[in-house]
Parts: structure tokens; C-alpha cells; sequence
């Protein structure tokens, strides 16, 4: 068995920069509110990371890690040429076994990341998934590195889940499932997902678009700039 404690919790992010990410949010989101968006996302998901008991936290980051990066972590590069190369080499980097999470989804609680961990303690060579209402996934679990888990399976689509799901079974993983949650695609998304944390940094970072698409007169190219967050640690 596993010993407790030993599995790593790896988020996938992206550095919140505008017009890289969140792209889908615009409209109605200008370029700099869609990375305000992904960035108080990203903020909230390692916040919850971080309170969590677990032998090694890890962020595999496209681009350069910034202030919403929290003491704690391992930082890692992504790399490969597709999402599911750079998820095949998240976790041979990181070791495994090993939970990977995202950045879409702030609101999954501590207690969900909990569970999934002692699932993957617990029950030695099972596999966990995490699917996503648009039907992707969001988080999902192995006893060990294993490519053949990710490289082929269509990614960003609507049938992704399932495909991932159909891999493992295919591949003779036991998988137990988790929650499924929302992500943060489109600004639907954003605003149900807000609806769920009230009083969070995400919350106020789409009340703060909601507000100004409330304003008469007010169109998105007058929107103020907003200052990134997103340079490097440190002076």
C-alpha cells in the first residue's frame, strides 16, 4: 500500500497574461478582465491547494510564475507539443502517484481534493476522474506515470471526459469518479461559478466585469487597463 501522505497534488496553470488566456470570455470580457478572471481562478485554486495535507504541491506553469503563486510549491515547466503531451509529462516530472487538478474550477473545496488523495493512498494501481459539466474533466489521478493514459485523447472538446474515461478503462484502470464540477469557460460559466463563492477574490473579479457592463454608455474598449499580476517572483 501507498504510504500515507505520499501522492503529489499537481495544478496545471497558465500564466494569467492578457489575451492568452481566458480567450473565451470575450466577449463580453475585455482582454486584461478575462486574465483578471483566470488570474483571482488560478489565486483561489492554489489558495485551497495549499491548505490541503499532502507530501508535495506542485505548478506545472506555461510561461513565468507571478505574485498569485503562494510559498509552498514546486514549480515546474509545461512542455510538449499538445495539452495531452504536457499532461503525460506533468506527471512523469512530478512522479506519481500523483492528483492533477487545473485552474478552471475555484471552486472545488479542500475536502474534494482530500478525498481524491485517500482514494489514491487507499486503493493501490485504482485511478481517479474528476469530470466537468461541459463534458472534459478537471482533475484526474494515477498510481503512477503512465503516457499512455493522455497522448491521443482529444482535449478542450465536449466528449473529452468520456474519451478519457473510455482510455483508462481501455488501458485496465479501476477508475473511481469525483464531483463533477463547472468549469470557468465562458462568462456563463464565470458568473454560476461566482454564484457559488460569495465573497471570493474570484467573485469580485466578475462582479467587477458585471459592473461595468451595468453602466450605461460604458463599452468594453473603455474599460480601464488593469496591472498583471503575472511577472516573475521576486524583485
Amino acid at each position: 500500500m501507498t504510504a500515507p501522505g505520499s501522492v503529489r497534488l499537481i495544478v496545471m496553470a497558465k500564466a494569467p497574461l492578457p489575451g492568452r488566456v481566458k480567450t473565451r470570455l470575450s466577449p463580453p470580457c475585455t482582454p486584461d478582465e478575462a486574465a483578471a478572471v483566470a488570474e483571482a481562478a488560478l489565486a483561489e485554486t492554489l489558495r485551497t491547494v495549499a491548505n490541503v495535507p499532502v507530501r508535495q504541491r506542485i505548478a506545472v506553469v506555461e510561461g513565468r510564475a507571478g505574485r498569485w503563486l503562494p510559498p509552498g510549491f514546486e514549480v515546474l515547466p509545461q512542455w510538449g507539443h499538445g495539452l495531452d503531451q504536457r499532461l503525460a509529462h506533468a506527471f512523469e516530472d512530478a512522479g506519481a502517484p500523483a492528483l492533477l487538478i487545473g485552474m478552471d474550477t475555484p471552486q472545488v473545496s479542500g475536502a474534494v481534493l482530500e478525498r481524491a488523495l485517500w482514494m489514491l493512498r487507499e486503493r493501490p494501481g485504482e485511478a481517479v476522474l474528476g469530470l466537468a459539466a461541459d463534458g472534459g474533466w478537471w482533475a484526474i489521478g494515477l498510481p503512477r506515470p503512465d503516457p499512455r493514459v493522455f497522448v491521443g485523447v482529444p482535449m478542450s472538446t465536449a466528449r473529452t471526459g468520456r474519451a478519457q474515461a473510455a482510455r483508462l478503462d481501455a488501458l485496465g484502470y479501476r477508475c473511481s469518479p469525483l464531483p463533477v464540477l463547472r468549469d470557468v469557460d465562458r462568462f456563463d460559466d464565470a458568473l454560476s461559478v461566482a454564484g457559488e463563492m460569495p465573497g471570493s477574490g474570484f467573485a469580485a473579479a466578475v462582479s467587477a466585469v458585471s459592473e461595468r457592463l451595468e453602466r450605461p454608455g460604458r463599452s468594453a474598449c473603455s474599460a480601464r487597463p488593469r496591472r498583471s499580476l503575472a511577472g516573475p517572483v521576486g524583485p
